[in-house]
């Protein structure tokens, strides 16, 4: 046990109080989210929706990486969701430097070799959106079970934009 999670046990404590009960785990707006992990995004917020409403899958820099693909997959099939958006951002790490120097900085920063390591880094952010998109719309066991959207967060304004 380390003691470097008091604050943050204490904190549930507190949620734990209130914290809504008897969720179904069903998308009840029928929507699910691939975003990325950046902390200023709030998924739910940012599309005027709440606790229960959807399915939230968080990567770096927001890519379908094959776990958000297999995420995707269950939303639509099991889980309610016929609405899938995947949402890139401004100003996101993932989409500053190629893949190769993402490693690079990683092992500078870690001080051990990063090169095993895929981190999904692409400088073209809205190519990869579309193809990312595109991934999810034509895979078996989404194409025709759910629309499929990719959009733009801009976290200096909070805006979000349609690209395809």
């Amino acid at each position: 046990m380390h003691e470097g999670f008091d604050d943050l046990l204490a904190a549930n404590l507190r949620y734990a109080n209130s914290a809504p009960r008897n969720f179904d785990g069903y998308a009840h707006a029928g929507v699910a989210v691939v975003t990325c992990m950046d902390s200023r995004l709030q998924p739910l917020e940012m599309i005027g929706l709440f606790l229960g409403e959807a399915k939230i899958l968080r990567t770096p820099g927001g890519h379908v990486t094959a776990d958000a693909l297999a995420g995707c997959a269950l939303a639509v099939n099991l889980l309610q969701v016929d609405r899938v958006l995947i949402i890139a951002h401004t100003r996101c790490a993932m989409a500053t430097a190629a893949e190769d120097e993402i490693r690079r900085q990683v092992g500078v920063a870690a001080g051990a070799d990063a090169s095993a390591y895929t981190f999904d880094a692409d400088p073209n952010q809205l190519e990869r959106l579309r193809a990312d998109v595109a991934t999810v719309a034509s895979h078996a066991l989404i194409s025709g079970r759910a629309q499929v959207g990719g959009f733009l967060y801009d976290v200096d304004t909070g805006l979000l934009q349609q690209i395809c």
